[in-house]
């Protein structure tokens, strides 16, 4: 009967771990959705001033 109690036991926490890396890979994975996102509207803003700058000095060319 020990042994039994001592597999339940195993069970559940080779379970807790196995959820808490699942937890963790998500979380992982939202994060590196976050930054994506945040480099991608760098990347946006950066191109729209490039934009700005060079028709304001065609702009200024006329």
């Amino acid at each position: 009967m020990g042994f039994f109690d001592r597999g339940v036991i195993t069970d559940k926490w080779s379970s807790r771990i196995l959820w808490l890396t699942a937890f963790g890979s998500a979380v992982g994975l939202y994060m590196v959705m976050v930054e994506r996102q945040l480099q991608n509207k760098e990347r946006q803003m950066a191109e729209a001033l490039r934009a700005a700058e060079s028709g304001a000095q065609d702009g200024n060319q006329i």
